[in-house]
């Protein structure tokens, strides 16, 4: 195992992919001779050249719907849109076009394109720079939406998304590239289904998903700690499609679950998990689930103001401490 930043993981597999394959190229607003804004494509463009690593212009549904057409002739591309929120700008090509080509070809053509994003709340980037919007893109049918929590998952999804004939958009978390953890030394496919249980328990299940694992995994030792309540924490690694039967699994286990997400609730990932928990194992539950979720505001650029609307460990500890009555 080798321990590297949640960044060298995911530049690694774009490396280790566009080694083995020609047809892989890297679109994005200076992903070439900059390297990247956070650094996952370091290196690549003096490696692979402007024809494969190619700087683009500030024009996402330009660039995104040049790489989606590729896509349909057997290209593989991975774009990497520098911020989450400006992938709103591209929504018509991802959303009508790479999603929708395979059922709307019968079969005849695919979009294997990679789209890879970072959001969340940073530190002061402001109610623009800040968005969360993962629970717009797991709302799509036809697209794939990956989110790691750890570098060991970011480098096994992307390898396994970049050779998915499928669209796979990839949530990444600003505050996590330079995390980091043991990745495999050997190729490594990470699947792109299912959840995984990061901390067994048996008292109530937590479920997060990038971010949120983390405040997740803190909040259960500190609440096994000080108050002996055993959590099991479910890192939700993809959210479409959602694991129902872990999802399932886990709440039939602990018979109670708190959901916990930076976004805002409003049909949201803890929203949509409810609703499994409701139709797959409402009758194991011993108490309403609750959720964890950023007010509904755009996020404030003053610091304590963003602080004071986005979650943290400390609200997972006060739902668990509410569902228990203490």
């Amino acid at each position: 195992m080798a321990v590297m930043m949640y960044w060298e993981a995911l530049q690694r597999a774009q490396d280790e992919e566009m080694t083995r394959d020609p047809l892989v190229i890297v679109m994005g607003e200076d992903v070439g001779v900059a390297g990247g804004t956070y650094k996952a494509t370091k290196g690549l463009y003096d490696k692979y050249g402007a024809e494969r690593v190619i700087d683009t212009p500030i024009s996402e549904n330009g660039f995104t719907g040049l790489a989606i057409g590729a896509s349909f002739i057997g290209v593989r591309p991975v774009i990497e849109i520098m911020s989450v929120n400006f992938a709103w700008l591209a929504m018509d090509q991802i959303f009508n076009s790479a999603a929708k080509v395979r059922y709307m070809s019968g079969g005849q053509l695919t979009a294997p394109v990679v789209i890879r994003s970072p959001g969340g709340t940073a530190h002061q980037l402001g109610a623009q720079h800040s968005a969360r919007m993962e629970k717009v893109f797991m709302g799509i049918a036809g697209l794939r939406v990956v989110t790691p929590s750890t570098p060991k998952q970011a480098y096994g999804m992307l390898k396994a998304a970049i050779r998915c004939n499928d669209p796979v958009f990839i949530n990444e978390h600003e505050l996590m590239y330079n995390m980091k953890g043991e990745v495999p030394d050997g190729d490594y496919f990470h699947p792109l289904e299912g959840s995984e249980v990061a901390r067994p328990g048996r008292d109530v299940t937590l479920f997060g998903y990038n971010i949120s694992v983390h405040w997740c995994l803190e909040a259960a030792e500190f609440l096994a700690t000080h108050h002996g309540i055993d959590c099991e924490v479910v890192d939700l690694f993809t959210l479409s499609p959602l694991d129902r039967a872990g999802i399932k699994a886990s709440v039939s286990k602990t018979h109670r679950a708190v959901i916990a997400e930076e976004a805002e609730a409003p049909v949201g990932v803890g929203s949509e998990v409810i609703a499994i928990i409701n139709e797959e194992c409402f009758f194991e539950l011993d108490a309403a689930p609750l959720r964890v979720s950023a007010k509904n505001v755009p996020i404030p650029y003053n610091h304590k103001l963003e602080k004071a609307a986005i979650p943290s460990a400390k609200d997972v500890v006060h739902a668990v401490l509410k569902m228990f009555g203490k």
